[in-house]
C-alpha cells in the first residue's frame, strides 16, 4: 500500500465546527500533533493535530467549511515511508485475523486469571481522579497541550496539561506517581479549578504491572522482579511504624497577595534544623513590603528547594518537614529510590520556569520588527484569537517560546511596538522607540565623573521596585493637588492631658497627632463617598467601598511602605493608637505580611515630625486620593476682635481628577479641617 494517509478529524466535542484559518498549505513538512487546521466551536477554538510527521500531500477543506469527527480534511505522507510497512503489516495481520481469534479466545481466561491476580501483587493499587487546582482564575482557561497519553508512566509533580491564562502558561502537575488509566482533557478544552485531568492508577510498593511483565519474561528478568518485590514487602512492612511515628509534608509559599513572582531575599532554615509552627522558612520581598513565609507545622526540615535569588509565587514548594513525633524510617528508605526519579522533574521544571522568566523579562519583539513573513506561524488557537482581535498577522511576529512558539505575550509586545513606533521615526534622529508609549525623549547619558568626584549608591530593593509603581501613578492619574490648613489648638491641649494621665497610670500608651487626622479623615469618607472608591477596569463606573481602611505611609531603612489599618472609623482613638504603634514597629522591622498592606481605601503620608510647610503626595492607585500632613506651626489668627496665637497644621489633597472635581476637593479638605479644629464633629 501507499505511504499516503488520511488526516481524519477526531472528537471535537460537538456536532459539527467551522474551519476558522488552514495552518499549513500543501507540500508543507510538519511535526506531529503540529496544526493542520484551526476549528471554532460555540465554546472555544481549537487546532486540528496531524496524526504523525510527514508532508502535507492535499487538503480538501477550506476557511468556512464546517466539519465533524470523522471528516478527512486532507493527506499526508509519512516521513521516511514508515507507514507503508505499518499498512502492509496491517493487510497481513487482517489476513490472518480469523486464524488469530481462535488463540485467542483461548488465551483471554489466562488474560482474565492474570487480572485477577494483581490486586494480591499490588495490594495497595487504586485509580484515582486527578484535578485541575486553584490555578488563580475564576473562569475557564485554554488547554494548549496534553502531556501524557493512556499506559503513561509517570511521577508525582510531572506535568498533564499546560494551560493558558491571560497572565501566564503553566503546566497541571500530577498529584500521585502512577499509571495513566485514561485522559479526559483534549487540546482546546476550557477547564477550570476542579476539572478532573485524568484516571491515575496509584501504583503500590511492588508494583503489579511490574511482577506481570516479568512474568512472561526471561529468567533474568524474574529474578530482577523477586529481588525488587522482596525489597518492596521489606518498605510495606517497615511502613506502618512509620506512619504510626511522625509523617512527611511539604510546605509550600501561601498567598502573598502577588499574582506574579517575587524575590527570596534570604533562606533561613537548611536541611536538618527543627522548627516550631510559624517560624519563618524564607524571607520574601515584593513591591511593598519584606516578609517571612511561615512554617505550617513545628517538625525537622527533611530538604529545602529554595535558595536566596530565586522567585517564587503562591503554591512554589519552600521545604519538605517531617512533623514532631518520632523517628521515620519509610521516608528513609525511599528516599534513595525516588530521588533520581524525582530530581529530573525538578530540573526540568526549574528550566522551564527560569525559560518563562526569561521569555517575560526580555521584548518578545524588536522595537522596529521588519515586514519579513517566516511562511507559517506557529501558535496555540488562544494566541490566534487574539491576532485576529487586533487584525496582526502572525507570520510577521517572532515567537519567544519553545521551538519558536508564538506566546500572548509576544503579539502584545508586537502590537504595543507598532503603536510606538513614530511616524516621522525615519526623519527625526531624537524619536522615541521601543516601548516608550508615552514618547518621551530620553535623557541621554552623562559621564558625571569627568566633571569632579562621584560616588555611587545602589537603590534599595524596595525603592526599585516601588519607582515604576509610582511612576505609573504619576504619569496616568490626572493629579490635582488641595492645599488647606486646619486649627489644632484644642486637639493638641486635648492629646496632651491624655498622654499625662496614660504616664500617671502606666498604661504605656502615647496618643500621636496622626491618630486624630485617622479620624477626621474617616469622618470625611462618610460623608464623601466618592473619595472612597476606584475607577473599574474599564474606566465606565465608580467602584464604592462601604468599608474605611486607611494606609500610613511609614518610612522604613529600606524605603517607604504603606501598612493599612481597617474600619478606622469603627475604632475609638486608643485603640487606633495602640494598632498604629505596632503596625508601625511591624513595618520598621521588616516583618509586616501582604494582607497588612491590602484593601487600602485612602492613604495619608504625614511629614509632620519632620518639617515642611506643603507638598504634593501621589496618589496611591487603585484609591483616588491622598492626604499629605506638614509640620504644624504657631500662627497669629484674627478671632474677629484680635490676633490669638493658633496651632495650624497645613494639609495637601491630592486627588484623581478623572473622578473628583475640584469644587468636591475643595469641600472635602474644609470638612476634615474642620473635623480636627473641633473633636465634637467626629461623633455626631
Amino acid at each position: 500500500m501507499s505511504d499516503i494517509q488520511k488526516i481524519i478529524v477526531p472528537d471535537v466535542g460537538g456536532d459539527e465546527v467551522e474551519v476558522i484559518e488552514l495552518c499549513v498549505a500543501v507540500g508543507d513538512n510538519i511535526e506531529a500533533d503540529e496544526g493542520v487546521v484551526t476549528v471554532e466551536s460555540d465554546k472555544a477554538s481549537m487546532d486540528i493535530p496531524a496524526p504523525f510527521e510527514g508532508e502535507i500531500v492535499s487538503l480538501s477543506v477550506s476557511v468556512g467549511d464546517k466539519i465533524k469527527e470523522g471528516d478527512v480534511i486532507g493527506e499526508m505522507k509519512a516521513a521516511g515511508g514508515g507507514s507503508s510497512d505499518e499498512s502492509s503489516a496491517e493487510e497481513s495481520s487482517s489476513d490472518d485475523a480469523s486464524q488469530e481469534e481462535a488463540p485467542k479466545q483461548e488465551e483471554a481466561p489466562k488474560e482474565e486469571s492474570k487480572s485477577d491476580a494483581a490486586p494480591a501483587a499490588s495490594g495497595t493499587s487504586e485509580v484515582i481522579e486527578v484535578a485541575v487546582p486553584d490555578i488563580g482564575s475564576d473562569d475557564e482557561v485554554d488547554v494548549i497541550d496534553v502531556l501524557v497519553s493512556v499506559g503513561d508512566t509517570i511521577e508525582k509533580e510531572d506535568g498533564l496539561i499546560t494551560l493558558e491564562t491571560d497572565k501566564a502558561t503553566m503546566d497541571v502537575p500530577s498529584t500521585h506517581a502512577g499509571t495513566v488509566k485514561e485522559v479526559l482533557i483534549s487540546n482546546g478544552d476550557k477547564v477550570k479549578e476542579g476539572t478532573v485531568v485524568i484516571k491515575l492508577e496509584i501504583a503500590g510498593e511492588g508494583g503489579s504491572s511490574e511482577s506481570s511483565s516479568s512474568a512472561s519474561s526471561s529468567t533474568e528478568k524474574a529474578e530482577k522482579s523477586e529481588a525488587s518485590s522482596n525489597e518492596a514487602s521489606s518498605q510495606q512492612e517497615s511502613a506502618p511504624k512509620a506512619e504510626a511515628s511522625s509523617e512527611t509534608i511539604e510546605v509550600a509559599v501561601p498567598d502573598i497577595g502577588e499574582d506574579g513572582e517575587v524575590d527570596v531575599i534570604d533562606v533561613l532554615v537548611s536541611a536538618g534544623d527543627t522548627v516550631e509552627k510559624e517560624d519563618g522558612l524564607i524571607t520574601l520581598e515584593t513591591d511593598k513590603a519584606t516578609m517571612d513565609v511561615p512554617s505550617t507545622h513545628a517538625g525537622t526540615i527533611k530538604e529545602v528547594f529554595i535558595k536566596t535569588g530565586d522567585k517564587v509565587k503562591q503554591g512554589t514548594l519552600v521545604v519538605k518537614l517531617e512533623t514532631s513525633g518520632g523517628e521515620t524510617s519509610a521516608p528513609a528508605s525511599e528516599k534513595p529510590a525516588e530521588a533520581p526519579k524525582q530530581e529530573a522533574p525538578k530540573k526540568e521544571a526549574s528550566k522551564q520556569s527560569s525559560q518563562q522568566a526569561e521569555s517575560q523579562n526580555r521584548s518578545p519583539v524588536p522595537p522596529a520588527p521588519e515586514a519579513k513573513s517566516t511562511g507559517k506561524a506557529h501558535a496555540s488557537p488562544s494566541v490566534r484569537r487574539v491576532a485576529r482581535e487586533f487584525g496582526v498577522d502572525l507570520t510577521q511576529v517572532k515567537g519567544s517560546g519553545p521551538k519558536n512558539r508564538i506566546l500572548k505575550e509576544d503579539v502584545q509586545a508586537y502590537v504595543k511596538a507598532e503603536l510606538a513606533k513614530p511616524k516621522t521615526a525615519a526623519a527625526s534622529g531624537n524619536a522615541p522607540v521601543g516601548d516608550n508609549v508615552l514618547q518621551i525623549v530620553p535623557v541621554k547619558p552623562v559621564d558625571h565623573s569627568k566633571f569632579g568626584e562621584i560616588e555611587e549608591q545602589k537603590l534599595s530593593r524596595i525603592q526599585k521596585i516601588s519607582g515604576p509603581f509610582l511612576h505609573r501613578n504619576w504619569a496616568t492619574i490626572p493629579h490635582v493637588t488641595q492645599f488647606d490648613e486646619a486649627d489644632i489648638t484644642d486637639v493638641e491641649d486635648f492629646r496632651k492631658e491624655q498622654n499625662a494621665y496614660h504616664a500617671k497610670i502606666k498604661s504605656g500608651l502615647k496618643i500621636t497627632p496622626l491618630v486624630f487626622v485617622m479620624k477626621a479623615v474617616a469622618k470625611a469618607l462618610e460623608k464623601y463617598e466618592v473619595f472612597n472608591s476606584s475607577l473599574s477596569d474599564d474606566g465606565e463606573s465608580l467602584i464604592i467601598k462601604k468599608f474605611i481602611n486607611i494606609g500610613i505611609a511609614v518610612e522604613t531603612p529600606g524605603g517607604l511602605v504603606v501598612p493599612v489599618i481597617r474600619d478606622v472609623n469603627k475604632k475609638g482613638i486608643e485603640e487606633l493608637s495602640r494598632e498604629l504603634i505596632e503596625t508601625s514597629k511591624k513595618a520598621r522591622e521588616g516583618k509586616l505580611k501582604a494582607a497588612d498592606m491590602q484593601g487600602g481605601t485612602f492613604t495619608i503620608s504625614s511629614l509632620g515630625g519632620i518639617g515642611g510647610t506643603a507638598f504634593t503626595p501621589i496618589v496611591n492607585a487603585p484609591e483616588v486620593a491622598i492626604l499629605g500632613v506638614s509640620k504644624s506651626e504657631m500662627k497669629p489668627k484674627w478671632n474677629g476682635k484680635e490676633f490669638e496665637p493658633r496651632l495650624m497644621v497645613p494639609l495637601s489633597l491630592s486627588y484623581d481628577h478623572r473622578v473628583i472635581d475640584g469644587a468636591v476637593g475643595a469641600r472635602f479638605s474644609t470638612e476634615v479641617a474642620a473635623n480636627l479644629t473641633d473633636l465634637r464633629r467626629i461623633i455626631l
